[in-house]
């Protein structure tokens, strides 16, 4: 009883009760069966509809539904995509080697998307908004990404770096 006791009191913090990711799969879980019940299936179509399916007198759909659905579907990919490689790393090497792995490889291929945008961007037909924009001035927000995201990729490098110094071999 007593080594119990000891073991119990020398768990951390984290290792207590249900974990962020147990957290949100119990949600999700949650989710999915009251979709399957049909009142609140049709209630949530109802308001998904009433902010992605806004439309005008003329049948179009509203500059507000658009952006809706834009900035949905960015935060969905950025969740998806990135989340789904910090899940899987996560389980193999932990949660905070994960994010540091992660994050160092987004802020590397978000430097190597910037700088080929600046050396081959744009090509074709300009817009008519652009109109009035030289070549540099086009490749001003690409530069800034690529110059942003370069600095926050040697900023976690050497975070795994320190990590990998601080945390003892096995």
């Amino acid at each position: 009883m007593d080594r119990t006791a000891r073991a119990i009191r020398r768990t951390t913090r984290s290792e207590r009760g249900l974990g962020t990711l147990e957290i949100v799969g119990l949600i999700a879980m949650i989710a999915l069966l009251l979709a399957m019940i049909p009142v609140v299936r049709e209630a949530v179509q109802d308001i998904v509809g009433a902010i992605f399916n806004r439309r005008d007198d003329a049948g179009e759909v509203t500059d507000f539904s658009q952006t809706m659905r834009g900035i949905f579907l960015v935060v969905g990919a950025i969740f998806v995509f990135i989340g789904a490689g910090w899940l899987i790393l996560s389980t193999n090497i932990g949660r905070h080697l994960a994010f540091l792995v992660t994050a160092t490889a987004v802020f590397g291929w978000l430097t190597l998307s910037g700088i080929l945008f600046v050396v081959y961007a744009p090509r074709g037909i300009r817009p008519s908004n652009l109109e009035g924009l030289d070549a540099f001035q086009i490749r001003v927000p690409a530069i800034a990404l690529a110059l942003g995201s370069f600095i926050l990729f040697v900023m976690f490098v050497m975070a795994l770096d320190r990590y990998e110094r601080d945390t003892p071999g096995e």
